[in-house]
């Protein structure tokens, strides 16, 4: 598995959130039980940044906790993960991570848990999206959330 992690931002200590924001893709990985030779590019960046993102993509301008760019439809991709053998060194990239640390640090205030927390959710929940779910309809919400918090509960990180 590959995980590309690019802090943008000088606004918020991003100490110790590589090794948090992998241990989540993995267990996202897992709990959705997809073999680990995939690539997950993830970005870390300040409110500022992703209002811009969030603004050419999905015109919307203000600024958002996450988002989420798969490469392509999942199941188109996971026909080809599939076809790589399990100790294969080659690896499928399906989706890079947006995920801004202002925003994240600013909710975990408002919900009353830890910075790390938020950013384990954030990523669970943008992971989620990458491998095909959403939550336009409250039958995706629900599953998503069940989802999430399955990947929550197997880290071991509480509200």
């Amino acid at each position: 598995m590959n995980i590309l992690i690019d802090n943008r931002q000088d606004k918020v200590d991003a100490t110790n959130l590589e090794e948090l924001v992998e241990k989540v893709i993995k267990t996202v990985l897992e709990v959705e039980e997809v073999i680990d030779n995939v690539e997950v590019s993830v970005s870390f960046v300040d409110n500022e940044e992703i209002r811009k993102l969030n603004k050419y993509y999905r015109g919307i301008d203000k600024p958002t906790d996450v988002l989420s760019f798969p490469l392509a439809e999942f199941e188109d991709t996971y026909a080809e993960v599939e076809e790589i053998e399990e100790d294969s060194e080659e690896v499928q990239p399906i989706g890079d991570i947006v995920i801004s640390l202002e925003k994240a640090l600013e909710q975990s205030m408002e919900y009353g848990h830890s910075f790390e927390r938020e950013v384990a959710y954030l990523t669970a929940h943008s992971m989620l999206h990458l491998l095909g779910y959403d939550h336009e309809t409250e039958e995706e919400r629900k599953i998503m959330r069940e989802k999430e918090e399955e990947v929550m509960a197997r880290l071991n990180i509480g509200r």
